[in-house]
């Protein structure tokens, strides 16, 4: 099978249109190589709008392995949204350790407060946390709905083959992605389309950027001192980090110590 990145050829005037038979060809690659390089992973063994939408807040910026145990571990501690909204904030900050940008832990207790999933694209993006692709890869991955989302992968997958490597305006891409879309098949396109950006991107020569360092950055102290409140209190303290926890809701401030909110 030939190499998908020779597939379409993409030397070319940049345009927003993709030829019938590109975009068949396009497709007919990406499932070819999915169906024997899938991947088997816990949320994909279901629909249900509250689980599908912990895994995608989890995924955020986070690697799939690291997300997996944490996912099945925070499904059976909260197995439903209202067992979630009755928890209380510091039991699931003390759960989401390990899975840094804790906020992420917050966000998940508030939308759960509201006692449902939203099933609507604005809807969604009112919740905390929630932009266009965490929204639309519910509808998509939740309530099945024949929509297609970009992240940051599928940005790069169609950047690569479709412009070059040339960066394209939010619009362009989105346009692109929508003519791309096997109709009636969302969501086996989609994980089909995460599964070659996690496994097959970085082969490709000058598509993977390198990521900032994060030991000693201010999201590791950050991460660190959420650890150490995790086991307990402490005295209170002034910095930059604390100022910035407990703006974001993570620490409260109690009778001078510092300690995760209730």
């Amino acid at each position: 099978m030939r190499k998908l990145h020779r597939l379409v050829p993409h030397r070319r005037p940049l345009r927003r249109s993709i030829s019938q038979a590109s975009r068949k060809e396009f497709q007919s690659h990406i499932f070819s190589w999915w169906k024997t390089h899938r991947r088997d992973l816990p949320w994909r063994h279901t629909h249900d709008p509250y689980k599908i939408f912990v895994s995608e807040i989890m995924l955020q910026q986070t690697q799939v392995s690291r997300v997996i145990p944490k996912y099945l571990e925070f499904i059976h501690q909260y197995p439903t949204v209202n067992s979630l909204a009755k928890a209380s904030t510091s039991d699931v900050l003390r759960l989401w350790k390990g899975m840094g940008y804790n906020r992420r832990a917050l966000y998940l207790k508030k939308s759960a407060l509201l006692g449902e999933i939203p099933k609507t694209e604005k809807e969604l993006m009112k919740l905390p946390g929630v932009g266009k692709y965490t929204a639309r890869a519910i509808l998509v991955f939740a309530y099945k709905q024949d929509i297609a989302m970009v992240d940051t992968n599928i940005r790069q997958i169609l950047t690569h083959f479709f412009f070059g490597d040339a960066p394209q305006k939010e619009k362009v891409i989105q346009q692109v992605a929508d003519q791309l879309l096997p109709k009636g098949k969302s969501w086996e396109w989609h994980q089909a389309l995460m599964d070659y950006g996690a496994m097959e991107l970085e082969k490709i020569p000058g598509v993977i950027k390198k990521q900032k360092k994060f030991k000693n950055s201010n999201r590791y102290f950050r991460g660190k001192l959420m650890d150490i409140l995790r086991e307990g209190p402490v005295k209170e303290y002034s910095s930059p980090i604390v100022t910035g926890l407990i703006k974001d809701g993570l620490v409260v401030k109690k009778d001078g110590m510092l300690l995760l909110p209730d």
